[in-house]
């Protein structure tokens, strides 16, 4: 994953698991270093990712907005899953991720298994979809164990008493 070979063949990395288990951390080193080797690479929030689009699609300016995204090589979609979506912002989403499919590859993270992602996208069809295409070329990594942030502070205030 860190040698960013996923992206040559346009796959995917999907990041699922437990909160503060480190999948944004790994998709934020994986930016980095894309960045670092001069590969243009895009980080969103999927709520931050749906907020553009929906004003760029109110603005009139969708189109040329992902113009500019088929330039990049690497589009990360973080935290799928902690905000469920408007319809027209699940439809602009998945548009992005369709227009994606075998083109670019994608670093997705998620708290939520692909069966519950139906609860964040509000319609099973849509969401069937988008999964189907975004696992058919992904590698799939799977975070479990207790939170990081959660282990720190326990840390910390057993170092205080």
């Amino acid at each position: 994953m860190t040698d960013l070979q996923f992206l040559a063949p346009k796959e995917n990395l999907i990041f699922m698991g437990s909160v503060g288990t480190g999948k944004t951390h790994l998709a934020t080193a994986i930016a980095l270093k894309a960045c670092q080797e001069g590969r243009r690479v895009r980080f969103f929030t999927a709520a931050e990712l749906a907020n553009i689009l929906l004003e760029k699609n109110t603005k009139g300016t969708l189109n040329n907005y992902l113009g500019t995204l088929k330039k990049v090589e690497l589009v990360v979609i973080d935290e799928i899953g902690f905000v469920p979506l408007h319809k027209d912002a699940a439809e602009l989403l998945f548009q992005v991720i369709s227009d994606c499919y075998e083109r670019k590859s994608l670093i997705i993270t998620s708290n939520l298994e692909f069966s519950q992602w139906n609860t964040v996208f509000g319609d099973n069809r849509l969401t069937a979809a988008l999964v189907d295409r975004l696992i058919h070329h992904s590698h799939i990594v799977i975070f479990s164990g207790e939170s990081y942030r959660l282990t720190q502070s326990l840390n910390r205030q057993r170092a205080y008493t």
